[in-house]
């Protein structure tokens, strides 16, 4: 599976997006995330699982708890790329008022 498959992989489930949404706000740790769900633990470490594995977030040890950050450039590169592909005249004509101001 290619980065960008994995990305939208990710993306393609309501709960993975609205971790990354409670991530940006700042790092947390599991169980604060967890407690933001009424899914069993489990469950919400598959999702931290999956959008790892897409470079979506990452994680760090602290004693005895592991604390997850958001990493933003993974997610934006690989929406950029997907919509120039899709739609590149919206991107150049973007481009071109931008350069207006």
């Amino acid at each position: 599976m290619t980065g960008a498959a994995r990305v939208f992989k990710a993306l393609a489930d309501p709960t993975r997006r609205e971790i990354l949404q409670i991530l940006r706000g700042g790092e947390r740790a599991a169980g604060e995330i967890a407690e933001q769900f009424d899914i069993a633990a489990p469950s919400i470490s598959r999702h931290l699982s999956i959008l790892a594995g897409a470079g979506l977030i990452e994680s760090r040890r602290d004693a005895n708890r592991i604390l997850y950050s958001l990493c933003a450039a993974p997610l934006v590169e690989t929406l950029n790329e997907f919509l120039s592909d899709v739609c590149p005249t919206q991107i150049r004509r973007r481009k071109r008022a931008r350069k207006k101001r």
